[in-house]
């Protein structure tokens, strides 16, 4: 017999002829069981504050996530509601040399005076636009480049170096911060 049997052999001897010794290990085999209950629940406890933790946390994220999100949809509409009242109080001052220019028109007789103060709005006009980010797509000598004009005739070319260069702009194009707003409608040498 080993020696490990022996010692259980021996306890189990005793027990029988001591029955104290037999009621003291039932105790100190239930006090065991009580100690790993109690080690198992605080671990559970200590389970449920982290998880109660962790979910506290992700509904304040969740929440400062939506404000930000509902924030910033707010900040957007706003901007494209008002965004253009720049533009808009950057012209007020031509339309309003507009009016002067047609109630002088209704009394006066100089032509080349009137002729002269509507190309003033005209270029007051254009350099506001200048400032505000939109700019005249240039048309003179300039090969066709589809990107910025719409070739709208097709006509002979006078010389050799005009062909599949503009010839004419019918309608100027624009652009607005490197982006094309109009198309310049020409009419190309073939």
């Amino acid at each position: 017999m080993s020696s490990k049997n022996s010692e259980e052999f021996n306890k189990e001897e005793e027990r029988v002829d001591n029955p104290e010794l037999e009621i003291t290990d039932q105790q100190t085999e239930e006090s065991e069981i009580l100690t790993r209950e109690e080690e198992l629940a605080q671990k559970l406890e200590k389970a449920n504050a982290e998880v109660s933790e962790m979910t506290d946390k992700y509904l304040r994220l969740s929440a400062e996530f939506d404000n930000y999100r509902k924030r910033t949809m707010k900040e957007k509409a706003e901007l494209i509601l008002n965004g253009g009242a720049k533009s808009i109080s950057s012209i007020l001052p031509v339309v309003d040399d507009l009016e002067r220019a047609i109630t002088t028109m209704q009394t006066s007789t100089d032509l080349d005076a009137l002729k002269e103060g509507v190309e003033l709005i005209y270029q007051k006009f254009i350099s506001i636009l200048g400032q505000n980010g939109v700019q005249v797509i240039d048309t003179k000598d300039k090969e066709l480049d589809t990107d910025f004009y719409e070739a709208i005739a097709l006509v002979p070319a006078p010389t050799p170096e005009q062909k599949g260069k503009i010839l004419d702009c019918v309608q100027k194009g624009y652009i607005l911060n490197d982006k094309v707003i109009r198309h310049a409608k020409v009419v190309v040498g073939e």
